[in-house]
């Protein structure tokens, strides 16, 4: 099981507490790029997917909710991770 994969289970578990420079991580081997920032938002887009991810970075930790989010369209495409 790669890193990613790991992370991914424990997002699916608890979506509390993740490092932003693993969430980003994440995003980007489901396929989003950075199309984006403004502020503190980053803007993440997939071009067959019209919802955008946004994620912020606070004290190093991506939101919780915006985590939520991001795994609604993961769900919704039946996305898989890029190694």
């Amino acid at each position: 099981m790669s890193k990613k994969q790991k992370l991914l289970r424990q997002i699916l578990n608890n979506c509390q507490n993740v490092s932003f420079k693993d969430m980003v991580s994440l995003v980007e081997a489901f396929g989003f790029t950075l199309s984006r920032v403004n502020g503190s938002h980053h803007i993440y887009t997939r071009p067959e997917i019209a919802k955008l991810v946004n994620i912020q970075n606070v004290k190093g930790k991506a939101k919780a909710y915006q985590v939520k989010q991001f795994l609604e369209p993961v769900e919704t495409h039946n996305l898989t991770l890029e190694d």
